[in-house]
């Protein structure tokens, strides 16, 4: 029982911190319950991929009533997601922990990477006749005072492979890949960031229900673990969503993106190191 409640304590402060932070619950997770807990690599991603189902979805819910996520543009990537996500979720199952946690490391340096950078705000035109237009990929968004503000997406081709390779990686680590998402959506398709980023959101949780239910058919996702790791991201996403306003989120995303960077280059070292006993 002590063990369970000091695990859902953990997952609280993952889900404080994720959400604080912008990386999402699923990054610290994943050391947590393998580094702290010795919980073998394929269950402690299974335990993500559920926790990352329950803190993505309250937050879709109000992104999309207060009209920045564009639900088009999500449904037609999520096509991309789910089969990369499917992908990542099958090459898991026959991969080695330690070459997983080395990969892990890798993607979460990348993560903070792309976290620390500063974000573009797009705002394209739709231009007639482009494949954007065919597939009604363009929309609105209120900006401030309550202008309604057009814009279009580019690059359809590149952004939905770089869909698919987020997916793959969320399948296979466990983890949203937000970063990932919005680097395609923001970099690549040119998207304003607050639409690149609430879309962001609505997409990972369904990407992580196709993952997970992969890793469920295998037997990899245990009640015990899930279970207290779920419940407590939902309370510390529900803390830090709170906090955000008050918090000075530059500092303290330095800071964690400095831990987060630690702690990448140990587990990436313990996966080698591992590796070649």
């Amino acid at each position: 029982m002590s063990e369970i409640i000091i695990l859902f304590l953990g997952a609280v402060s993952a889900g404080l911190l994720g959400s604080l932070t912008g990386l999402g619950g699923g990054v610290i997770i994943i050391p947590l319950l393998t580094l702290g807990y010795g919980v073998p690599m394929h269950y402690a991603i299974g335990a993500s991929l559920i926790s990352v189902i329950g803190t993505s979805s309250g937050a879709a819910v109000a992104f999309v009533k207060e009209g920045f996520t564009n639900m088009r543009i999500g449904m037609f990537l999520e096509i991309a997601t789910t089969a990369g996500a499917i992908v990542g979720a099958l090459v898991s199952g026959m991969l080695n922990p330690n070459t997983i946690g080395i990969i892990f490391a890798s993607i979460l340096l990348l993560t903070v990477i792309l976290n620390l950078k500063g974000k573009p705000d797009h705002q394209e035109p739709l231009i007639k006749g482009s494949l954007e237009e065919k597939l009604k990929l363009y929309g609105t968004f209120p900006d401030k005072g309550g202008v309604i503000k057009k814009y279009s997406a580019r690059n359809t081709v590149p952004g939905f492979l770089m869909m698919m390779f987020a997916g793959a990686m969320s399948g296979l680590l466990g983890i949203g890949s937000g970063a990932l998402k919005v680097l395609a959506m923001d970099n690549m398709m040119k998207l304003p960031f607050k639409v690149s980023t609430t879309t962001s959101n609505f997409m990972i949780g369904v990407t992580a229900v196709a993952g997970a239910l992969i890793y469920f058919q295998r037997g990899e996702i245990i009640p015990v673990i899930v279970a207290p790791v779920l419940i407590g991201v939902v309370v510390g996403s529900f803390i830090g969503s709170k906090t955000l306003m008050v918090s000075k989120t530059k500092k303290l995303k330095t800071f964690f993106a400095i831990v987060i960077t630690i702690l990448s280059i140990y587990m990436m070292y313990n996966g080698i190191n591992q590796s070649f006993r």
